[in-house]
């Protein structure tokens, strides 16, 4: 599939921002983070901002931005459309749990209860989107349960890196976050192994001679080309990328969006204040650029079943 900058960033940066808003909902309340208004401010801030900046540059890809309103009307069959209507209503308490937190007193169970739902909202919208590619039959390398998964341990790794920083500014001793972070982190490195094992190793279920019931008569090929040019199936599903350089990129992943981040994150645990703060800001950024890196490929190793059409022998 070719890589769409604003769908790549789109994932990437609202993954960040729910992952940061379930686990300011989830873990304030219990005060596993400092809950003063004006921690609660920025946190909340930055966890919106990296959720409307995605959003908005999702509809970039959309030939009609302006119609993107109208995908939510076909919630029933439509995860793209579930997607839309979860990020929108989990607005709702988000807000409100951000304006209760200002002007309640912990512990607040009104407060409490708005960061649940905000966090519940959140997991059900980074839930969407993934499945907005595991329920695609045609692509192999998305119909799995890694999928799913990924999205959701690195909405907590990206989301827990960037609490961990504006925790720490408001309380120096704030080590959970942290302790978070390397937990997603490893976990996700390992999802993500076991994800690229299994595109590597699962072949794909069509061929050409499966396509057309011919494979009794031995290799099928194409005699002529279905088009005399270039047309949108061939622009979108067509793209491919050379195995040295998936393989280079998965390495510049495993390193950008993981290794450094998780020993940046050791090393805030054990630095003194203002270097810990630096080493948790630089490793939420790195985290951010690994997992766009991540994220570009997932969509450059994909293939269609429509290319099979185009003289792909599968």
């Amino acid at each position: 599939m070719t890589p769409a900058i604003s769908v790549i960033f789109f994932t990437t940066a609202s993954g960040a921002g729910y992952g940061l808003l379930a686990l300011l909902g989830l873990l304030v309340p219990f005060g596993l983070v400092p809950a003063t208004p004006w921690f609660g401010l920025a946190s909340l801030v930055l966890a919106l901002a990296l959720v409307s900046a995605g959003l908005l540059s999702s509809t970039l890809h959309l030939g009609h931005p302006e119609r993107a309103w109208r995908a939510v009307s076909q919630w029933r069959s439509s995860w793209l459309a579930r997607e839309g209507l979860a990020a929108l209503l989990t607005y709702i308490p988000a807000l409100a749990f951000g304006a209760e937190w200002l002007l309640a007193r912990w512990p607040d169970p009104a407060a409490a209860a708005f960061g649940v739902l905000a966090a519940a909202g959140a997991i059900v919208t980074v839930f969407c989107t993934s499945m907005i590619y595991a329920s695609l039959r045609t692509v192999r390398q998305w119909r799995n349960a890694y999928v799913a998964l990924n999205f959701f341990l690195l909405a907590g790794f990206t989301g827990a890196l960037w609490l961990a920083p504006a925790a720490q500014f408001f309380n120096p001793a704030t080590w959970f976050p942290e302790m978070l972070a390397l937990l997603f982190g490893l976990a996700g490195l390992v999802a993500k192994i076991f994800y690229w094992r299994r595109i590597d190793r699962t072949p794909g279920a069509s061929t050409a001679e499966t396509a057309t019931g011919l494979g009794h008569l031995g290799r099928v090929r194409a005699l002529d080309a279905p088009h005399t040019e270039e047309n949108y199936l061939m622009r979108e599903m067509g793209f491919r990328i050379a195995r040295k350089h998936a393989r280079r990129l998965r390495g510049m992943a495993v390193i950008v969006g993981f290794a450094a981040p998780l020993v940046l994150s050791i090393a805030a645990l054990t630095l003194p204040a203002t270097p810990a703060l630096i080493a948790a800001v630089i490793a939420a950024l790195l985290a951010l650029g690994g997992v766009f890196i991540e994220r570009w490929l997932f969509f450059a190793e994909a293939t269609h079943t429509v290319v099979l059409y185009y003289g792909r022998a599968a």
